[in-house]
């Protein structure tokens, strides 16, 4: 592996950490920084799975201990029932949805003026919804409830539409039920632990024969780069969400996209 392919396994990695969970689409960030780079990782999307699997397990070992709670309390009646039983309903139409639809929106949505036209939309729908969202009155997990985790399972469904953004999808949908931020982060980044392991081992099943031990240096830097950088980024976005809210991530995202679709229109 040459200096240029580890910089640009790298950077993919830290893009990745960056993105996957904040509400801007990570995928639409691969897709533009891999086209801008001409990144050319390891055959099918193994360099891809592995970077996200990265970015999970940070979240995974930020909520270790809510996670074996889970584990010990969800087969007695109590909070962690609730929590559980919120987390398999909004898992079920992702699952579903991804099954019956996942080759056709990656067959045909993924590419750039996707990515830039879902960044722009999206960023309007956070802006919008930041202001109109009613007072919040759901202020845990446990609390959401059957109908709102299943209609937030609905919203990350969205997600498969590369640039809308799977964290922004189910966060915007939480906070129009009147969950608080913090709550909808929260509910966001620990629904993404089913959800991209599901998706991940899915993909990689599909690929697994276009795994190769040649391009295991190039997966290693980049999932080292997503794991240490989704942490760090997790942490920080727990930390000040309540007080910033999410209206900055919308106006980051329609000034990408208005500058990627400018750029593709210079460009030819």
């Amino acid at each position: 592996m040459d200096l240029i392919a580890a910089l640009s396994a790298l950077a993919m990695g830290v893009l990745e950490g960056l993105t996957e969970f904040l509400p801007i689409s990570s995928t639409g960030h691969l897709i533009l920084l891999g086209q801008l780079i001409g990144f050319e990782g390891p055959p099918g999307k193994v360099f891809e799975i592995s970077i996200q699997l990265g970015a999970i397990l940070a979240v995974i070992w930020i909520y270790r201990r809510t996670l074996w709670d889970l584990a010990l309390g969800m087969w007695r009646p109590g909070r962690e029932r609730f929590y559980a039983t919120n987390l398999i309903l909004a898992f079920l139409p992702a699952m579903a949805i991804g099954l019956l639809l996942h080759k056709t929106i990656t067959t045909l949505l993924f590419n750039p003026t996707v990515v830039c036209i879902a960044l722009i939309l999206g960023g309007i729908a956070i802006i919008l919804i930041e202001r109109m969202r009613p007072a919040p009155r759901i202020h845990s997990v446990p609390e959401i409830g059957p109908l709102a985790a299943l209609l937030v399972g609905f919203g990350q469904a969205l997600a498969m539409i590369p640039g809308t953004s799977r964290s922004g999808a189910t966060i915007i949908t939480a906070l129009l039920l009147g969950v608080d931020r913090k709550t909808a982060a929260e509910f966001s980044f620990v629904l993404a632990i089913p959800t991209m392991l599901a998706a991940s081992a899915y993909s990689l099943w599909k690929v697994r024969d276009q795994i190769g031990s040649e391009s295991l240096a190039q997966i290693g830097i980049g999932f080292l780069a997503a794991f240490v950088v989704a942490f760090v980024t997790v942490r920080a976005v727990l930390a000040v969400i309540g007080r910033i809210g999410f209206t900055p991530f919308g106006w980051y995202r329609i000034a990408l996209g208005t500058i990627g679709l400018v750029g593709m229109f210079l460009l030819g």
